[in-house]
């Protein structure tokens, strides 16, 4: 007697277990319903790029690389089962495009979230829809501030280090190695310029001089002109790499010689001597910084994932600075995919990436918390010898504000097998 209510214990008991599982699957299943852009097999993201315009040159590949990444992935059976479909479309890098595009991929196309957006005036524009939206909008492919307002833009987060963050690191450089030289800022005239401006003041004072330029006019000449007048010696430059290539290619013309040091966004080498042409030479001996390992390094065990994963999925685009940022941030929203878990939501994606915890190719530690939406926390210094950029010197890391700047000596963690991240 005994035996048998045991035996039918187990069956009731096994009954339900299995509806209960059944119950949790149907329950998985119809949240996934409910979650734009979620399926038991798809995550639909969207991003806007300047696939044309004028950053189009070298930003226009980020998201062919980011693309490249997804397919390996998917390749590979995507993220808990589910392959990532990135929706890619052009805003020219017109603030006015941007916010078409962005309304068609959250509205029409019902995107889970948005990834790497780019560029500082096109998606300042779009953050109030965004908000309204409560999309998850991450890893903005901008360095500005804005970004870093958990209490006003709860679902943005930025991912490379913010431009106060990189002026504050770069002008600790020009303090100590040269202590007596004139120093002078030319920047985009947007929240790029003014948050770079504000991180070098923040450590050299005000600048001797300083010029702006906005991305409708190409007509630089007079700004680099009146900074020559002004006996600059050293010229910080937050610049897109056009305005790179224009800046530096008048300074030769005027026959004004400054050091140059370029902001990372816009000092790609690969992307300015294709600009240059002949005239590449004059970018021999600029700094600039970094914090993802470098294209050309054929020893970096990340640069020699990526480069398979590139050779497979990208070849028709140079492996150079603008793809692997495209492949590095690509890595970190898989990460923050894994974290949310299998049961995917847009809430539980936002807490993901608040948790934070993330590691991968970048040089320095992400900054994210609940109270802090910004990126990797710092750089490291490069520089044009020969016709190749290299690092050189020590990895710095500091915060937006009165955080002193200081060296980062831990060395970057190894890639996973294929370069996809297991947790």
């Amino acid at each position: 007697m005994y035996s048998i209510a045991r035996r039918g214990l187990a069956v009731a008991t096994g009954l339900a277990l299995l509806v209960g599982a059944s119950a949790c699957a149907n329950d998985a299943q119809r949240a996934a319903e409910n979650v734009p852009g979620v399926t038991d097999s798809e995550i639909v993201i969207g991003t806007h790029q300047p696939l044309t315009g004028p950053a189009a040159p070298g930003y226009s590949r980020i998201s062919a690389a980011t693309k490249a990444y997804f397919e390996h992935v998917n390749s590979k059976g995507g993220v808990n089962g589910r392959k990532i479909v990135y929706k890619v479309m052009d805003d020219g890098y017109n603030p006015a495009n941007t916010e078409n595009v962005v309304r068609k991929l959250v509205l029409d196309d019902q995107v889970f979230a948005l990834l790497g957006g780019l560029g500082t005036p096109t998606h300042t524009n779009v953050l109030e829809f965004v908000k309204a939206q409560q999309v998850p909008d991450l890893f903005v492919s901008s360095g500005s501030r804005t970004w870093n307002q958990p209490d006003r833009y709860p679902t943005t987060f930025g991912w490379q280090p913010d431009y106060t963050v990189e002026g504050k690191i770069l002008a600790t450089f020009v303090k100590k190695e040269f202590p007596s030289r004139k120093v002078c800022h030319f920047g985009q005239n947007d929240d790029f310029g003014r948050d770079s401006l504000a991180g070098v003041e923040k450590i050299l004072g005000p600048v001797a001089a300083k010029q702006t330029y906005t991305t409708t006019n190409q007509q630089v000449g007079p700004a680099i002109g009146a900074l020559k007048a002004a006996g600059c010696e050293v010229v910080i430059a937050a610049t897109i790499p056009g305005f790179t290539a224009l800046a530096m290619g008048h300074a030769a013309a005027q026959g004004f010689k400054a050091q140059w040091i370029v902001s990372n966004v816009g000092a790609d080498y690969t992307t300015l001597s294709k600009q240059l042409g002949d005239k590449k030479v004059i970018l021999e001996g600029m700094i600039a910084d970094n914090y993802l390992p470098m294209a050309g390094d054929a020893n970096d065990p990340w640069i020699r994932a990526f480069r398979k994963i590139h050779e497979h999925y990208n070849a028709a685009n140079p492996l150079d600075g603008n793809a692997i940022y495209g492949y590095s941030m690509a890595y970190t929203f898989v990460q923050a995919l894994l974290s949310a878990g299998t049961d995917l939501t847009r809430e539980k994606l936002v807490e993901a990436v608040q948790k934070g915890g993330f590691r991968g190719p970048g040089l320095t530690p992400f900054r994210y918390s609940k109270f802090v939406h910004a990126g990797y926390s710092g750089v490291r210094l490069t520089k044009v010898q020969n016709g190749v950029q290299a690092y050189f010197g020590p990895t710095y890391i500091t915060d937006d504000g009165e955080d002193q700047v200081r060296e980062f000596p831990e060395p970057p963690v190894a890639p996973p097998a294929d370069a996809i991240p297991t947790s």
